[in-house]
């Protein structure tokens, strides 16, 4: 089994949470109305808990465009400070200009 890289897998992460995303929310509902009787909204509880857990919003890591680095992560870019430093020496990243660093 080949290993794959921390990108990769936070691709296929975002692939799953938005394949997921509508299933996840139809059952979070049915889990929070209070209206439904307690077994349909138990059923519902574990039906959420057999999904796959990739399928979670919150799984999906910020990740550099250029780097795949994902701490000091700008989000207005997509990038890392690292790479917007770099891009930024060079003016390539627009709307950047290097006054001191």
């Amino acid at each position: 089994m080949a290993k794959t890289s921390a990108v990769e897998k936070n691709k296929r992460r975002r692939n799953t949470v938005a394949t997921q995303s509508a299933k996840r929310a139809a059952l979070k509902a049915t889990i929070m109305n209070q209206s439904l009787p307690i077994e349909d909204r138990f059923k519902a509880t574990l039906k959420l808990a057999s999904l796959p857990r990739d399928g979670s919003k919150t799984r999906v890591r910020n990740r550099c465009e250029i780097s795949g680095r994902p701490r000091a992560y700008y989000r207005k870019l997509r990038m890392s400070r690292i790479a917007l430093r770099e891009l930024g020496n060079f003016g390539k990243v627009p709307g950047i200009v290097k006054s001191s660093w």
